[in-house]
Parts: C-alpha cells; sequence; structure tokens
C-alpha cells in the first residue's frame, strides 16, 4: 500500500512537470517568434585596433537609415570611446558604430566613405585654443566633407564652441549632456541642421544682454546733436547730407563723429553704425 502511494506520488509529480515544462516550451516559442518579428538587427563594432573587434546587437527599428550605415567615434582613449559606443548601443542609435584611434587607423580600416553619416570627435579636456587641435578636426572636416563632424568636449567655452563651428563642424556637445541629448545632436548634425549646447546660448544672450546694456548707458552720455549724427550714421547716410539735414557745416559732422567713435570705442563709421543698431530695439526702428 505505501508502495502505491508513492508511485502514485511520482507519477503525479511527473505529469505535474511535464505539463509545466510544455507550457514553458510554448512560452518561449512563442516569445521568440515575437522577437524574431519584431526584432531589426544592427551591430556595433568597437575597435581596440585594426583587426579586432567586439560585436554587438541592436534591435531598434531605425527607418531613416540604411543597414550599412554608420557612425565613427575617433578617440586616441580606447576605453573613453568603448564606453561611448556601449552608450549610444545600450540608447538605440539606429546606426552601426566603428571606433578608431585617429583618422589615420581609420583609412587603414577601409571603412566605405559612401556609408558613413557621422563623426564623433572626442576632444577630451583639449580645448579650440591648441593649434593641433584645431588642425586634426580641419583635416577631419575636409575628409568627410560628405558626412557630419560633431565634436565633444569637457569645456563649453563659448569661444571655442564658435571656433569649432567656423572650422565646418556641425556640433559640439559638451560632457555635461546626457546620453540621449548626444543621440539627439548627432540626428540633427545628420540632418543638415547644427547643434550648440544650451549653456553656450544661455552664455551668449548674457554676453549680449550686458554689452547692449553698456552701449545704451553710453548712448545717453551723447549731447542732442551726437544723437542726431549717430542716427544719420545708422542708417547710412553720407556726411555731407547729415550736415545739410541738420543745418551744420559738414567739418561739424566729422567732429561729431569723432567724438561718438571715441565714446563707442569703435574705429570706423561702419562699426558705429552697427553699434548704434544695437541699441536701439527692433521695434523702434522705422
Amino acid at each position: 500500500m505505501r508502495l502505491s502511494v508513492v508511485n502514485a506520488f511520482n507519477i503525479s509529480t511527473r505529469n505535474k512537470y511535464k505539463n509545466w515544462g510544455s507550457k514553458m516550451d510554448n512560452t518561449h516559442s512563442s516569445l521568440m517568434g515575437k522577437v524574431e518579428h519584431e526584432s531589426y538587427s544592427r551591430e556595433i563594432v568597437v575597435n581596440n585596433n585594426h583587426h579586432q573587434h567586439s560585436v554587438y546587437s541592436n534591435d531598434r527599428q531605425f527607418q531613416k537609415y540604411q543597414p550599412e550605415d554608420y557612425l565613427a567615434i575617433i578617440d586616441k582613449r580606447a576605453l573613453e570611446r568603448e564606453c561611448l559606443a556601449q552608450a549610444l548601443y545600450n540608447h538605440h542609435i539606429g546606426l552601426k558604430v566603428y571606433t578608431f584611434g585617429s583618422l589615420e587607423e581609420w583609412r587603414v580600416s577601409k571603412r566605405s566613405v559612401s556609408n558613413l553619416r557621422a563623426v564623433l570627435v572626442n576632444t577630451g579636456n583639449r580645448n579650440m585654443d591648441d593649434a593641433d587641435l584645431t588642425a586634426e578636426i580641419g583635416e577631419l572636416v575636409a575628409t568627410f566633407d560628405s558626412a557630419a563632424v560633431v565634436v565633444v568636449a569637457e569645456n563649453d567655452d563659448l569661444n571655442y564652441v564658435l571656433k569649432a563651428l567656423e572650422i565646418g563642424v556641425r556640433g559640439y556637445i559638451p560632457t555635461t549632456v546626457g546620453i540621449e541629448i548626444c543621440m539627439q545632436a548627432i540626428e540633427l548634425a545628420i540632418a543638415g541642421g547644427k547643434f550648440v549646447p544650451a549653456s553656450s546660448v544661455l552664455a551668449l544672450r548674457k554676453m549680449l544682454g550686458s554689452r547692449n546694456d553698456e552701449f545704451r548707458h553710453i548712448a545717453t552720455s551723447f549731447t542732442a546733436r551726437q544723437s542726431a549724427v549717430a542716427e544719420g550714421l545708422r542708417r547710412g547716410k553720407a556726411n555731407k547730407i547729415i550736415a545739410y539735414e541738420l543745418n551744420l557745416c559738414e567739418s561739424t559732422v566729422k567732429v561729431h563723429i569723432r567724438n561718438i567713435m571715441k565714446k563707442l570705442g569703435a574705429t570706423n563709421r561702419t562699426e558705429v553704425a552697427y553699434k548704434i543698431s544695437d541699441m536701439i530695439p527692433h521695434e523702434t526702428r522705422f
């Protein structure tokens, strides 16, 4: 009797686990089918040197790029570039990512230029006052004229940002931003736009505001005649016309212009006209 009970228990247990296993097999099959149906394979290749790669998979469906389109990360620091590549993979950049230690390393790899959509250059703590750095970036811009060159840097100084844009880069990403903003900046650059960090824009706004306040303060020191002459300069009028309209001698107009230039710190009448325009709000111009 005891043996029968044990056997019955074993049979029941086996059936239970058999049914459970069958249910798990069905569930697994269903999930695999779903994954195969929804997955859109992308890969990220991280180059530690010319020939060794680590390959990752990216399952984001990203229709705006072709399967062979890729992003190149150029940074001489292997750990930095591999970490950045992994972060872009984890957030589904939608492009293959190849990393290189230098432009020369990219050339040796013989990657197709036609499939290159963007180049991410990590400059670290180097700044745009470094002549070697600007020369390197200039060479990258010239080499990849059909791709968007984007700089990643630790310094978001407005002067450095503007200098980078002058060289021809399509984006300047400070390391203080998150990976999502980094990706959006890359996408904007690929689309033909230019990315400038918000911190730099705010700094520019503050600088322009302080300059305008300074100009307005200077303008209040103008005499009535100087203000009238300055308005004539702003409108691009010749000295003779200004003299005629204000019933002054032309030589007197020249004296007023010299005094205005001195107060504004301007070196010529064109610079005076530009600075005077900054002092006057757009809505009050006529």
